[in-house]
């Protein structure tokens, strides 16, 4: 394909929504001429599926509850008037709380107002409020926002160490849906026992974003917390930024809110139109369908050009695979489907794996995020040339050597980082999945696997609490254990706890020659035996 070819291409494929300055251009994916027609019908159903799903239809049929993260920008679509009404009264207790506690009308008993925010979750309650708080924070940020998004100790401690004497003024909110959620319930239990060490009372410092009546919900309201914000059934966790999940801590940083919710409406609006090829979502679903064959064949790499999008490839994992990674169709078929995606920001990609890219396995294609504006400081480093002129000419130049190798590539081009194009972003590939999800016959809207994975938990831990009741002082192999608890084929399990516990000072391990069938294992004595 000829440079002139190239360019009617570009002009005659690439779809721009003009009230948002948004554009994605597939110019470089290798579809053939009669692709759109031939995929014309299914995208057709896709956006009949998508209106049904507006219209409240039963998306979840594990829970039996709808699915309506695209009210939250635009109440007056909800189903119900009484929807609508909770989706408004969300958004003012969000802004009244954040005034509130900038204007110092809540504030911590012992400080005479809170600076900053420890925010705890994980999964939609983290990643999509983490790429916010990211891509949209300054140095000005009224309240600066710390994450704990994981049970892992150490990384907690990482955290509580940089809040060291400032804890009397951070306000935390905890963010659980069930209230259950082990990582995000392990994490209030350290941190609420550091404010203790310290002599605070963590309820004068909290809030908790729950559904009514959860166990968090309840544990707040008894315990006095600052305040409950309510979460909705019918919005998932992966969806949940334009909610209060994702609201409430970018308000209180200080990032504009409505412009957020604007960028969304505005983007959702653009998604509507049932005219394929001028419909942004509609081009990236039907792309991601060409690339992988609608099977997942080839993975996504997603590669921002702008430091400020670092972690749009984290948040759209979860978005992305937790949505389409299904084992079942909508007929119980079994389809093994799935898009996978990674990435990370260009030009660190250049000096990081485009090597493979270009020249290694063709198991891929490549969306860039194109930002035009610069930012920054606009030196010339070079005659005619600033540091901003190199990343956009790494960013096309990246893109020329894939395509002449045969390797494809999406770019979507948005003029600036800000609120509204970081809102009218998540929308664009909310709505990407949901049709990418008709598309190909799955249900974009439950998650049997992630519970699937909590319950073989459930059990891995309930054995490790059989195990250190069954320790004794009297040395034994893991093999010995396993043949005492009538669990011999949990064996290597067993081992595996075994190495945990020992390793943190809670049970006793010899083990001469390295071989985990030799290791000897007994109960660790009490404290001064």
């Amino acid at each position: 394909m000829n440079a002139t070819q190239l360019w009617q291409r570009y002009q005659t494929h690439r779809c721009t929504v003009s009230g948002i300055d948004l554009s994605v251009d597939p110019s470089r994916m290798r579809f053939s001429d009669d692709f759109f027609e031939r995929m014309e019908p299914a995208m057709q159903r896709a956006f009949q599926a998508m209106e049904a799903l507006e219209g409240g239809a039963i998306a979840n049929p594990d829970e039996q509850r709808m699915v309506g993260h695209y009210w939250l920008r635009a109440p007056q679509l909800a189903p119900t008037p009484a929807l609508a009404a909770e989706i408004r009264q969300s958004l003012a207790a969000v802004k009244r709380l954040a005034a509130d506690v900038h204007d110092r009308r809540i504030r911590p008993p012992s400080a005479p107002a809170f600076t900053r925010v420890l925010s705890i979750g994980i999964g939609g309650s983290a990643l999509g409020p983490m790429f916010v708080a990211d891509s949209l924070g300054t140095t000005q940020d009224r309240l600066p926002v710390e994450f704990i998004d994981n049970t892992d100790p150490d990384g907690i401690r990482r955290v509580l160490d940089r809040l060291q004497g400032k804890l009397g003024e951070t306000l935390c909110i905890v963010t659980s849906k069930s209230g259950g959620t082990p990582e995000t319930r392990n994490g209030m239990l350290v941190v609420a026992e550091a404010y203790r060490a310290a002599g605070l009372e963590f309820a004068k410092h909290a809030m908790a974003i729950t559904m009514p009546g959860s166990k968090l919900d309840r544990s707040a309201e008894q315990e006095g917390w600052l305040a409950r914000v309510p979460m909705f059934d019918w919005v998932g966790g992966r969806t949940s930024e334009t909610s209060a999940v994702g609201l409430l801590p970018a308000a209180l940083q200080g990032i504009d809110i409505d412009g957020l919710l604007a960028g969304a409406a505005a983007c959702d609006e653009a998604t509507r139109l049932k005219d394929t090829r001028r419909n942004p979502a509609a081009l990236l679903a039907l792309m991601w369908y060409q690339a992988t064959g609608g099977k997942g064949a080839k993975d996504m790499v997603v590669l921002p050009y702008k430091d400020r999008l670092v972690l749009l490839g984290r948040y759209l994992q979860q978005l992305i695979m937790e949505s389409l990674g299904k084992r079942l169709n909508l007929r119980g078929e079994r389809v093994d489907q799935g898009l996978t995606v990674y990435g990370n920001k260009g030009s660190t990609d250049q000096h990081a794996y485009v090597q493979q890219l270009r020249d290694g396995v063709n198991n891929f294609f490549v969306v860039f995020v194109r930002v035009l504006e610069s930012g920054g400081c606009a030196l010339e480093v070079d005659p005619q040339v600033t540091s901003g002129d190199y990343l956009h000419g790494f960013l096309l130049g990246t893109r020329s050597a894939l395509f002449d190798n045969d390797r494809e590539s999406i770019t979507i081009t948005v003029p600036r980082v800000e609120a509204r194009t970081v809102g009218a972003l998540i929308a664009l590939f909310e709505r990407a999945v949901g049709f990418y999800a008709s598309l190909v016959g799955i249900n974009a809207y439950h998650q049997p696997g992630v519970e699937a994975g909590k319950r073989a938990a459930a059990v891995v831990l309930d054995l490790q609490r059989r195990i250190l009741g069954a320790l004794g002082e009297q040395p034994q192999t893991a093999e010995a254990l396993a043949a005492g608890l009538d669990a011999s084929d949990q064996v290597e399990t067993i081992y595996l706890h075994l190495e945990h516990l020992a390793a943190n000072g809670r049970a006793l391990m010899q083990c001469r020659d390295g071989q985990p069938g030799s290791a000897l294992f007994a109960k660790k004595p009490a404290s001064g035996a």
